[in-house]
């Protein structure tokens, strides 16, 4: 796999012009400043000024090379679009960035202000009020992201389960590692694939505490899509409750604040089909072996010197957590 080359910072007038699109010109742009997160994509969040002098505060979202991706941002943008069509709460989209910008590829949508860390989502006092809130908030969102008509959307792959755990045992393969309690997963998960839906719908792909933009009264942003797919609801569900994303709150299943009494009911009042146990606990079995493997490709892309990263090297630390988080699954102790 070839790295893409590194792409400069970005010109605050070049981003003014591509504004332009879609703001009254002359477009100012100040406080341009990039903010944390991974090496996939790139987050600058920076203030614009209209030719009517209204202040948007606003957010870059690009490729960090020029080499992939550019259809991966177009869709994302064409998906918040759809979301927020279909009142799931995303931030508006501005413009989406094309070749003669010269900026790379990416787009701009509006900056949604609150918090994204989950520790502190999980334990300020300031979340304290929203924290007993999220989990019936987070079913209602997530009723609304699976009935967005399939029809809007752009051009997703198809994801089923089956098509998931081969896609799973084949990269556990290739890393050419013994991991007994993942195959061992990936035997119970092949035996306990429940029935596809009938009619497959939007899947975020990545709903969890950490991609959610949190406020005092609760939810307000869900952020992250570029792992929507089209394939059964439950996934999402089941990914919102592995332990991982508790963050070290583990007697509270849903993302560390709430109980899957909770986000099921809300689901259930928005629209949702409600799984069955069964089906939850395979999604929720599946995302973890899933996030092991993730976390297992980290560490090898440091390991390899790919991305030489003390972060993805911690990563590579967790896949024994994950093997345990795992086994205890199997038991059904979650």
């Amino acid at each position: 796999m070839s790295a893409a080359v590194a792409a400069r910072d970005p010109d605050a007038e070049h981003l003014a012009r591509a504004l332009e699109r879609s703001l009254p010109a002359p477009v100012a742009v100040d406080g341009l400043r990039r903010l944390s997160g991974g090496a996939s994509r790139e987050t600058w969040a920076f203030d614009a000024t209209d030719g009517a002098g209204a202040r948007h505060p606003l957010v870059l979202r690009r490729d960090p090379g020029s080499t992939p991706g550019a259809t991966d941002r177009s869709t994302e943008f064409e998906l918040l679009r759809a979301a927020l069509d279909a009142a799931v709460p995303v931030p508006p989209t501005r413009v989406l960035l094309d070749p003669d910008d010269d900026l790379g590829v990416g787009f701009v949508m509006d900056r949604v202000e609150g918090e994204t860390i989950p520790r502190r989502i999980l334990r300020d006092a300031e979340y304290a009020g929203a924290r007993p809130r999220l989990a019936a908030q987070c079913g209602e969102i997530a009723a609304r992201i699976h009935a967005v008509p399939v029809a809007a959307l752009p051009p997703l792959s198809e994801q089923s389960a089956a098509r998931q755990l081969d896609d799973h045992a084949a990269l556990l393969d290739a890393f050419g590692e013994p991991h007994p309690a993942f195959e061992l997963g990936l035997q119970w998960l092949r035996a306990s694939v429940p029935p596809a839906p009938a009619d497959p719908v939007l899947v975020h792909g990545d709903f969890r505490n950490g991609n959610l933009i949190i406020g005092p009264e609760g939810v307000r942003a869900v952020l992250d899509w570029e792992l929507a797919h089209i394939g059964d609801p439950t996934e999402d569900l089941g990914w919102l409750c592995v332990r991982s994303w508790r963050f070290g709150v583990t007697d509270r299943v849903v993302g560390g604040f709430g109980d899957i009494g909770d986000l099921l009911d809300a689901y259930a009042r928005a629209g949702g089909r409600v799984p069955t146990r069964d089906e939850l606990r395979f999604w929720v079995v599946l995302g973890t072996l899933k996030w092991g493997l993730i976390c297992m490709a980290q560490a090898f892309t440091h390991l390899h010197g790919v991305v030489r990263s003390v972060e993805l090297a911690m990563l590579g630390r967790r896949v024994a957590e994950m093997e345990w988080d795992l086994l205890e699954l199997l038991e059904d102790r979650w």
